[in-house]
């Protein structure tokens, strides 16, 4: 059988109506004091309080005017250049090179193609007066596909010793294995798959923010003895 739902029974008679006026009195005077006593911690600590309002203000300030710059940037790479995902897949090998390089040249790097047979693992190389060398293998494929972590040694293993690179990053308009991500995660090896691709090609993010990328007096190149 259900059970019965309980409901609350109205106050019968002079004394329950007396016992229920005292409660909600006694309720009312309990948020009155309360009221009353953080009025007065307010009081006694309004310097820290109006201190605080204003670390929030300027927090609240600085947040808005980076999201806005932040986006300005993107707006003003976006009208040098700009490609979608649907036309990168449309690449060839050759072109996905290009493109990679057109985009490092609008985020502010100095770029070039270099891919060609015997390349050592880069397909284009890069320089940022801040960020250091970066060297970029192309990985063009089908959507779907997926590149494995043998790319990832090849990239690790010449990078610097060959290109004297300070960062190392695999590109490609799929996607990677888990391995693969885990390992170049591991060993400073960055990957950019499809989402990230879009990131950088159709949204505008530098590849630089999009890697997250420390400045150059604070990284050791790979592979390379420390100056």
């Amino acid at each position: 059988m259900a059970r019965r739902r309980r409901r609350l029974r109205r106050p019968r008679g002079a004394t329950e109506l007396l016992a229920a006026a005292a409660v909600a009195l006694a309720a009312l005077v309990w948020l009155a004091q309360a009221a009353a006593a953080a009025a007065r911690t307010a009081a006694r600590n309004w310097p820290v309080l109006a201190a605080l309002a204003g670390v929030a203000a300027v927090g609240a300030a600085a947040w808005w005017v980076r999201r806005h710059a932040a986006a300005r940037v993107r707006a003003e790479r976006l009208a040098t250049l700009r490609l979608s995902l649907a036309g990168i897949d449309a690449l060839g090998d050759q072109e996905f090179e290009f493109a990679l390089r057109d985009l490092l040249v609008r985020d502010g790097w100095s770029a070039r193609k270099v891919g060609q047979q015997g390349d050592q693992a880069a397909d284009v190389i890069g320089q940022h007066p801040a960020l250091g060398r970066i060297v970029l293998q192309a990985k063009h494929t089908k959507v779907g596909a997926k590149v494995g972590s043998q790319v990832m040694y090849q990239v690790k293993g010449t990078a610097g010793p060959a290109h004297g690179a300070d960062i190392a990053a695999v590109v490609t308009n799929g996607s990677f294995t888990r391995d693969a991500k885990a390992w170049g995660d591991k060993h400073h090896v960055h990957w950019v798959d499809r989402d990230r691709l879009r990131l950088w090609a159709e949204h505008g993010v530098a590849l630089h923010d999009l890697l997250r990328l420390p400045a150059r007096t604070s990284r050791r190149g790979l592979g390379r003895p420390a100056a």
